[in-house]
């Protein structure tokens, strides 16, 4: 087994929301031609989820573990989150755009959302009772039902789903919540497409 230390995922998360870092594993995402996928195997799916919060190290240790005596089973788990996420990202694009999702995405998410919602508990707290996921480490897919979650709640949340914006660096693609108060945010990143965009500009003015 790997030492996950060495390779916990190093991706940026800036989609200021679980199930849109999520939806931005795949750099350069509107292009056909220049997209890389960041989720290449099921040990990168771990370490982002540990990356993400999603996962504890014990809990990720243990998942790799078992992946190891199931290949099989990680490698359609792996090929089981790249499709949820496919649709998590549709299905906002669209959403980002005030366009309708298609039917196929959302059958997807709501497959997902029985599966996850079957994994949770009411767990008593201090004056307050809250939803968990129990045993992540149980399954292999165990990362997922965080992200339907994610992904649920930021649908049926008509404040926040109206925050739900899309990089204008082109190719770029990737989704984010716009918080800022005047809902002027543009980039995923100023540092990144932000700056390559003004670099655009600079040069065709001065051209």
């Amino acid at each position: 087994m790997s030492d996950i230390n060495k390779d916990v995922h190093k991706h940026d998360l800036l989609g200021g929301c679980l199930c849109l870092d999520f939806a931005n594993t795949v750099s350069w995402h509107d292009s056909s031609e220049k997209s890389q996928e960041l989720l290449t195997s099921y040990e990168k799916l771990v370490n982002w989820s540990l990356h993400a919060n999603i996962l504890k190290k014990q809990q990720s240790l243990s998942l790799l573990k078992k992946a190891e005596n199931q290949p099989s089973k990680a490698k359609e788990v792996l090929q089981q989150a790249i499709e949820l996420r496919e649709s998590i990202y549709q299905i906002f694009s669209l959403v980002s755009n005030n366009e309708t999702p298609a039917s196929k995405d959302l059958s997807i998410l709501n497959e997902a959302l029985g599966n996850a919602y079957g994994r949770m508990r009411v767990v008593p707290g201090e004056n307050k009772f809250s939803l968990q996921f129990l045993n992540c480490e149980e399954t292999l897919d165990g990362m997922l039902p965080p992200i339907v979650r994610s992904a649920i709640d930021l649908l049926i949340s008509e404040k926040e789903l109206s925050r739900v914006k899309k990089c204008e660096g082109d190719p770029c693609g990737w989704l984010f919540l716009d918080t800022s108060r005047n809902r002027s945010r543009r980039w995923c990143s100023m540092a990144d497409c932000g700056n390559r965009a003004k670099a655009r500009r600079f040069y065709h003015n001065k051209k």
